[in-house]
């Protein structure tokens, strides 16, 4: 008898797990291994955060479940945060939903909206648990292409009209995992536009909506008029305040997703952990001057590794925002032979741009989530290896 399902059986290999075998093994060896593959934030959560999660957890009525929507006071804090970050109001009982954390929302934002067989546009390169929440939902993903020449904005053309008839919905990411692009609210404006003419659901997952840099700020598809109708907007505290862990995200727009979203949710999970959600509230609700200080320090890492790899003969665009550097490898090499060859001759992990969709082909992907020393050193490490001779 089999026990597996089918759709986990064929999900698509995880080609990060290959670096984390090989990495122990160099590490049993001794080899000193730089991890620059996964985007996980080092910097701490800020105090604050921590000491209202440690004075809630001392309150017993806390420690029950929490409303399986979230608990008001979250709710009501991501409201005043899109009012006063982006100046959109939104029903904090209709047009909000607490997530444990967005990877979690949109994969079960899949269940909750497909049939068998429906499409969803999935930007290419992108993040690959879109394309994985989509095959376990029982849709086909479809690639929407991304290219450097046109800064990673979607190319609405390059879908063919057959394939727009079978598609439910459209996943775009901004700033974005993994290529750092940046866009303005004209980028949004048009997608909203894309996604009436052709009856789609625009989902948007802001995880980085904060991380951004250099006088940039990240706009909101909620800012585009009609966009309650037409979409919902993902977002995270992992990335802006350091609570990878904590598992805590929001989900905001279409009341009707919203209600279908919830409803699912009901069905198998009762929410996060009151504490981690009240700690979350008081986060949104702060003079976000944490997040500031941790995009100085980003900001100062990418302007380090971006130097050097100028001097090294790497083509990088320097991004606003995201905790990542995009960057093309040198000529004879494909994605995964050079980031086979940093791994092997110099003890650096990153992530091959294939692992993003096919248009990723022919980049990596760097996380600034060591200090400035570490990468220091990773630089030092790449200059000594020799680049210029061309893989196997």
């Amino acid at each position: 008898m089999a026990f597996v399902s089918e759709k986990v059986k064929n999900l698509p290999p995880y080609l990060f797990s290959e670096f984390q075998r090989r990495k122990k093994e160099l590490e049993a060896d001794g080899v000193d291994v730089i991890d620059l593959g996964i985007g996980a934030p080092d910097l701490p959560t800020p105090d604050f955060v921590v000491d209202k999660l440690a004075e809630e957890s001392r309150i017993a009525a806390n420690h029950r479940y929490s409303t399986y929507s979230g608990s008001v006071e979250f709710r009501e804090a991501v409201a005043d945060f899109y009012q006063k970050q982006y100046g959109v109001s939104l029903d904090p009982d209709s047009e909000v939903l607490t997530v444990i954390g967005s990877k979690e929302g949109i994969a079960n934002l899949m269940h909750a909206t497909l049939n068998p067989g429906d499409a969803v546009l999935v930007p290419d390169p992108g993040y690959p648990v879109y394309r994985k929440a989509v095959h376990l939902a029982g849709g086909e993903s479809i690639p929407l292409p991304l290219d450097a020449e046109n800064n990673y904005v979607p190319l609405y053309d390059y879908v063919d009209d057959t394939t727009l008839k079978r598609a439910k919905l459209m996943l775009l990411n901004y700033p974005s995992n993994p290529t750092a692009a940046t866009v303005n609210f004209d980028t949004f404006l048009e997608a909203i536009t894309f996604s009436v003419k052709n009856n789609l659901l625009l989902v948007h997952d802001a995880a980085y909506d904060m991380v951004t840099y250099n006088g940039y700020k990240a706009p909101s598809v909620m800012q585009v008029d009609g966009a309650k109708e037409h979409a919902v907007e993902f977002g995270s505290l992992s990335k802006s305040f350091n609570m990878t862990g904590w598992r805590i995200g929001y989900v905001v727009g279409n009341k009707e997703v919203i209600k279908a979203l919830a409803t699912f949710k009901s069905n198998i999970d009762t929410c996060q952990f009151l504490p981690i959600q009240k700690a979350a509230a008081a986060a949104l609700r702060s003079d976000f001057s944490a997040v500031a200080a941790n995009n100085k320090i980003y900001q100062k890492r990418m302007e380090t590794l971006y130097a050097a790899f100028q001097k090294l003969g790497m083509k990088a665009d320097k991004p606003n925002g995201t905790i990542f550097l995009w960057a093309k490898v040198p000529d004879g090499y494909t994605s995964m032979s050079f980031a086979d060859k940093l791994l092997n001759d110099c003890g650096v992990i990153v992530t091959p741009g294939n692992a993003f969709g096919s248009r990723g082909e022919g980049y990596i992907r760097i996380a600034l989530t060591v200090t400035t020393d570490r990468l220091n050193e990773v630089i030092s490490r790449m200059e000594k290896a020799n680049f210029k001779e061309v893989a196997n």
